[in-house]
């Protein structure tokens, strides 16, 4: 399996992590399923959409958890979201080298509502927890259904964003934008504009992820493991800092007064200085980020 797009949640961490290291918490033979769903006689999983353990990444020992796209679209609840918290407060006294979230969902199920909210809260704030103790946390977006709601926020506190050009990433999905402002305001069913609004290569124009690879399991296993080691190399970034928070504030304010009156993302790439911004789209993935080194933002 080498495309990160087509595999499930355990192809991918399979594919990822050294050769058989893998070894799952709480895996579906414990039939770990969310009380929320049976009462509404919707779907359950014995998982509840999400694969959590610990395993070897280039020999080096790191704590996993992978969404699944294929159930509720990965969609958070309480189960599923008490997994991920879990895992990281496990992280918190083992102490991994890292920890790798391959995350794909649409944000909170709408089934369990203010359970799922509370779920993701508790997830963030785990997560700045273990960036507290000196443990980066890397994130991973390249399923079909992206990273949207809470989620999409907790992709942004982690300490650096591996997306390929078919991962998504933003705060609204799409249909959401237009059921609350209008088809005028954002057309869900427009394909290439939802790409080029929350798609890889615009969030790596942006600054919003670290690295942009090819639709390539090989490829999100390498560029982990570089950020991984980048943030060994410099301890005192991983962290989130006050500093850190006042330039990624200064890079919002460097958008919107950039950009804030832009209709379309190919009306931002020209603004960059990308020559040709109506062929960034067509382009791979290596000779995109060639294109975006002397432009993108945050760098």
């Amino acid at each position: 399996m080498s495309s990160y797009l087509e595999a499930n949640a355990r192809e991918r961490l399979q594919a990822l992590l050294d050769t058989d290291s893998f070894v799952e918490i709480l895996p579906p033979a414990l039939r770990i399923v969310s009380p929320h769903l049976g009462q509404l006689d919707a779907p359950v999983a014995f998982d509840d959409g999400v694969a959590i353990g610990r395993g070897r990444l280039h020999g080096e020992s790191v704590f996993v958890a992978a969404q699944e796209g294929g159930f509720m679209g990965g969609a958070v609840g309480e189960v599923h979201g008490a997994k991920l918290t879990g895992l990281l407060q496990l992280a918190l006294k083992e102490r991994p080298y890292a920890v790798l979230l391959l995350l794909e969902t649409g944000g909170v199920r709408l089934h369990e509502a203010n359970a799922g909210l509370i779920a993701v809260s508790e997830v963030m704030r785990a997560l700045l927890e273990v960036r507290a103790a000196g443990i980066p946390v890397i994130v991973l977006v390249g399923g079909s259904n992206g990273c949207f709601g809470g989620m999409g926020i907790v992709a942004r506190c982690a300490n650096a964003i591996v997306i390929s050009e078919e991962g998504r990433l933003a705060m609204s999905g799409p249909e959401v934008i237009e059921t609350a402002n209008g088809v005028e305001e954002f057309d869900s069913r427009d394909s290439a504009l939802v790409w080029r609004t929350t798609g890889g290569k615009h969030r790596y124009l942006l600054g919003d992820c670290q690295m942009l690879v090819a639709d390539n399991v090989g490829a999100f296993r390498q560029s982990a493991f570089e950020l991984v080691q980048q943030c060994h190399a410099d301890a005192a970034a991983i962290p989130l800092t006050l500093a850190g928070l006042e330039a990624e504030q200064q890079l919002l304010q460097q958008r919107i007064a950039s950009f804030g009156q832009a209709h379309d993302p190919l009306e931002i790439w020209t603004q960059l200085g990308v020559a040709d911004a109506a062929g960034l789209p067509m382009l791979e993935a290596d000779a995109f980020v060639a294109v975006a080194a002397d432009v993108r933002l945050g760098v």
